[in-house]
């Protein structure tokens, strides 16, 4: 069980889920990456395959799940509008959902944050509230959602983010079979609880790895404890990885279907971002390059000539932020 009294997602389910998101998302590709590097690293006959979700609508995996959410509102609940907490991902997801669904959105990101994610969320109508730091976020949006009475689509927790982020998954099941290992980002952990599920349904066979940064491994700490910790402080540049908290479903899904955790600095990232750029021409934000950066980090050894799929989660970053923290060989 992912949660007390909840079951997990089940293939039904998971199809009916990507049925109903129809064309307002896209089924994003999976590219073979064939390179030199990654022979060195993995050995010539591995197989590398990177699952696109940074051509996803708004540019991260974040649409599937914020959407399906939306979709579900009665019209009282869309007539009173829905508010979200971001590091920026997940708010320009909100604000596209509403903008589609013909809801308002009042969404909180952190001050700082990076001003494409910002344009983005004001370019799809969303009234912005910019708080100091990811704690104060929290408070800030169930102030809002208790003082307003908008819904809180939640960034990484509950069952229905869940059935969006599962649908990543059973994509790329489907377009690359066999797979030895799946990798997947974790920040919450609402992708990884997903993905893990719809692969382990689908090519049960496949191992799935999820990968946190060191500065914010709640998942981590979660696992070792038996249950959802907390972290004081989000310690990385990988933003979008950092959430202060995990939470029950999500947790649970990853404890019931995610095989083995790994943690990667930001060096490992920044390089990713590098590589990815110079090999596959992908200018990624440094949670986009963190599946890239376990592959060839602490997992390079046991996946060393295997069929293996990394999930390259999102771009959304400003190009002079991109220049500043790529590093390039």
């Amino acid at each position: 069980m992912a949660e007390e009294g909840a079951a997990p997602p089940d293939l039904a389910a998971i199809e009916r889920a990507r049925e109903t998101l129809g064309d307002l998302v896209d089924e994003t590709p999976v590219q073979r990456w064939r390179s030199e590097t990654l022979a060195a690293a993995l050995g010539e006959e591995s197989a590398v395959f990177l699952k696109l979700e940074l051509f996803q609508r708004t540019g991260t995996f974040k649409a599937r799940g914020a959407l399906l959410n939306a979709l579900a509102l009665d019209e009282a609940a869309r007539a009173r509008g829905v508010t979200a907490v971001s590091a920026g991902n997940h708010a320009i997801a909100v604000a596209y959902a509403a903008h589609r669904v013909g809801a308002s959105a009042k969404v909180v990101m952190m001050e700082g944050a990076d001003p494409f994610r910002v344009a983005q969320v004001r370019r799809y109508g969303a009234e912005l509230v910019q708080v100091p730091d990811v704690h104060t976020a929290f408070e800030t949006v169930r102030a809002i959602e208790a003082d307003e009475g908008r819904t809180l689509i939640h960034p990484f927790e509950g069952p229905v983010t869940a059935l969006g982020t599962a649908t990543v998954g059973l994509e790329l099941a489907r377009q690359a079979p066999a797979l030895d290992a799946v990798i997947v980002p974790i920040g919450g952990g609402g992708l990884c609880a997903g993905v893990s599920c719809a692969i382990k349904t689908l090519q049960p066979g496949c191992r799935v790895y999820g990968v946190e940064p060191e500065g914010a491994d709640t998942m981590h700490r979660s696992f070792a404890a038996g249950a959802p910790q907390a972290i004081e402080r989000v310690r990385t540049i990988a933003d979008s990885l950092g959430a202060p908290h995990a939470a029950p479903y999500s947790f649970g899904l990853c404890r019931a279907y995610v095989d083995e955790l790994v943690r990667i600095d930001d060096e490992a990232m920044r390089r990713a971002m590098g590589l990815l750029f110079a090999e596959m021409k992908l200018a990624v934000e440094p949670a986009g390059a963190a599946a890239t950066a376990a592959l060839l980090g602490p997992l390079a050894g046991r996946l060393r000539g295997r069929r293996t799929a990394v999930v390259v989660c999102g771009a959304n970053i400003d190009a002079r932020i991109f220049m500043a923290q790529a590093l390039f060989a």
